[in-house]
């Protein structure tokens, strides 16, 4: 499978949306890593978006929100918040 801008982007909102676990995002960017062919022209950008989430598990790198929110502006993407009543 092709990874794009769009595949990486929609893992950060499964974690962002609780969808998904840091662990399970850690574990699907470690494979892409691996396993992964990422779309051209994008590969470079890609690698390195997918390499800072596969070491999100260390304590010392983590992943705030802020850490997402610049990951997915290199993708080109824009993250937005909404508050809804529980």
């Amino acid at each position: 499978m092709t990874i794009t801008k769009k595949t990486v982007a929609d893992q950060i909102a499964a974690y962002l949306h609780r969808e998904i676990t840091l662990a399970q995002l850690v574990d699907w960017s470690e494979r892409a890593l691996l396993d992964g062919e990422f779309a051209e022209p994008d590969a470079r950008i890609l690698s390195s978006v997918i390499g800072r989430l596969g070491v999100a598990d260390v304590r010392a790198f983590g992943l705030a929100w802020e850490d997402c929110e610049g990951l997915l502006r290199q993708l080109g993407f824009t993250p937005r918040v909404e508050v809804v009543a529980t």
